[in-house]
């Protein structure tokens, strides 16, 4: 019996009621609709089973890695030796709370985040109902568009340590900048958020979010399997900007392209491949380098 093995038997045991599966397809659980079968994933449905999980992984020296909505992230094309914990829905608390607060689960898309705002007539999440990220996944990242990013409103995050200590985080001491926070080196989990909004209009607010999506279909190739924007702002510009300024746009390796769309993202045509992606990628990083100056760093995340 490998360890992968023990972990399914010890979470059946440990864990009455938790969903686990073994060698599930990644590609049926990321935005990019890449990735081989991961050895185990467990899909809790409350804080409680997510505790128990992590203590069986921890008694079998096992990391667990987390997964929200997979919007970020690229998978490797075999099988992937890990212990993925899938959140989405899972952690889904979603309340409202006096003098425009609103505690909202890790799991929680942030479409669903924006659109409980709207219905209750608090400003201040409109630029995130496009996202298409789970609240722990957009606090890890620090998620942001069109001006706006969550450290703007969250002001308490929840979390657990891989260690099985529970951790609150209020203010600075979510350490928000560019794509980055406290909770991104992978030895917490987020569990939940609280954020602090404004009174608005529930009208205006529909309209702005209803500007902002049509904004982003006119200008993103939703259309196709992508993670999002490929590359990370580089200092002084925009990556796309620079990518189209080397005439990068359509550039394709196997099922993988740089989007004619909009040059910031990559995009899986059809039947891509992780190796297809991450070949693309380095062309464009080295042909960026090689015509500005510029070394463009990725924002997807990697599994396996």
């Amino acid at each position: 019996m490998n360890r992968f093995d023990q972990l399914e038997s010890a979470l059946r045991l440990a864990c009455p009621g938790l969903e686990v599966r073994r060698n599930e397809p990644m590609s049926r659980h990321t935005s990019f609709r890449i990735g081989g079968p991961v050895a185990v994933m467990a899909l809790p449905k409350g804080e409680a089973q997510l505790l128990a999980a992590l203590q069986v992984a921890r008694e079998l020296d096992i990391t667990p890695v987390p997964l929200g909505n997979g919007s970020n992230l690229l998978c490797s094309d075999g099988l992937i030796d890990c212990f993925v914990i899938r959140l989405l829905d899972g952690l889904d608390e979603l309340t409202l709370l006096p003098e425009g607060r609103i505690r909202c689960g890790a799991g929680v898309l942030l479409a669903r985040l924006a659109a409980f705002a709207q219905k209750h007539a608090l400003t201040g999440l409109e630029f995130v109902s496009g996202i298409p990220g789970t609240l722990g996944g957009g606090a890890v990242m620090n998620a942001g568009a069109y001006g706006g990013e969550l450290k703007d409103v969250l002001v308490e995050t929840r979390c657990v340590t891989l260690d099985g200590e529970m951790q609150t985080f209020r203010g600075k001491e979510q350490g928000f900048g560019y794509r980055r926070s406290a909770f991104a080196g992978g030895d917490k989990i987020v569990l939940s958020g609280l954020l602090q909004l404004a009174p608005g209009d529930g009208t205006a607010i529909k309209a702005r979010m209803d500007e902002l999506n049509q904004r982003r279909r006119s200008k993103q190739p939703l259309e196709y399997p992508s993670a999002g924007s490929t590359f990370k702002r580089p200092v002084g510009g925009f990556a796309a900007a620079l990518i189209q300024q080397c005439g990068l746009k359509g550039l394709t390796v196997g099922g993988a392209q740089v989007s004619e769309k909009h040059s910031g993202f990559i995009i899986n045509k059809g039947g891509a491949t992780c190796a297809d992606v991450l070949a693309l990628a380095q062309q464009v990083h080295d042909i960026v380098q090689a015509e500005t100056g510029i070394s463009l760093e990725l924002e997807i995340k990697r599994l396996g």
